[in-house]
């Protein structure tokens, strides 16, 4: 696995939307390790093992390794030693503190970064960030999402986005008259995140799947509509549209 260290002099991003690209995919990394990949994630972390340090990379990944040796390194550091407490701490409030370390430290890369922005360009990332869900409010919304039942208050289907075979949206009450696919979907969708913000699903919001790479992405975040993905034959999402992610 690529690591946040290696790559970062030849590839350093420089513009607002470089670095929030790099911060964001930095943050999906760090969310997987804490919800998706929680079990890999916690047998890596031996406390029998030297001072490590948990990494979000750029390309979406995560590891889990020992700090950089060069001081000072090129990047800012994660928190050390995050191995050594994980046996003595309830596994939540460890958990629970790696995320708070690991959203102090990706924040620390993204403004680091972005040093030599000018005051309006580092505004206006510090915004972009400011728009998603940090790791540790990921990591908590993941544990309220299991907890809910597959249908809202207001009656609407988790999977009200859900697409056909011929890339229609399914409304909730199609949806509802297949409640014994539910299940399985249910399963499906418990650890899928958006491909543009990297937020957990959730089944209160709308949500619409590419037919060309299989993400899913939130409606909003690609502003598709319910009643526009009605008429959607074959949805392509920016990316395999070829254009660009609207953030």
């Amino acid at each position: 696995m690529e690591t946040a260290r290696g790559p970062a002099a030849a590839s350093r991003p420089r513009t607002v939307e470089e670095i929030f690209k790099d911060f964001s995919n930095r943050r999906l990394g760090l969310v997987r390790a804490l919800t998706s990949d929680v079990e890999q994630f916690y047998g890596l972390c031996d406390p029998d093992k030297e001072n490590l340090c948990l990494y979000g990379n750029p390309d979406g990944s995560w590891s889990v390794t020992l700090p950089a040796e060069e001081v000072p390194s090129e990047l800012p550091e994660p928190a050390l030693g995050i191995n050594f407490a994980r046996n003595g701490m309830h596994r939540r409030d460890w958990l629970s503190l790696v995320a708070v370390h690991s959203d102090s430290w990706v924040l620390a890369v993204a403004f680091f970064y972005g040093a030599r922005l000018n005051a309006n360009e580092r505004k206006r990332l510090f915004s972009m960030i400011n728009d998603l869900p940090n790791v540790y409010e990921s990591m908590v919304d993941r544990k309220q999402s299991r907890a809910k039942s597959g249908v809202d208050g207001n009656g609407k289907s988790r999977h009200s986005s859900k697409q056909t075979k011929d890339g229609r949206a399914k409304n909730s009450r199609v949806l509802a008259q297949e409640h014994a696919e539910e299940d399985d979907e249910e399963e499906e969708h418990s650890e899928t995140f958006c491909g543009t913000c990297g937020g957990l699903y959730d089944e209160s919001e709308f949500w619409i799947g590419c037919d060309i790479c299989g993400r899913w992405f939130h409606g909003k975040c690609v502003r598709i509509t319910p009643a526009k993905a009605e008429h959607i034959k074959q949805y392509k999402c920016p990316d395999c549209s070829g254009s660009k992610k609207i953030r």
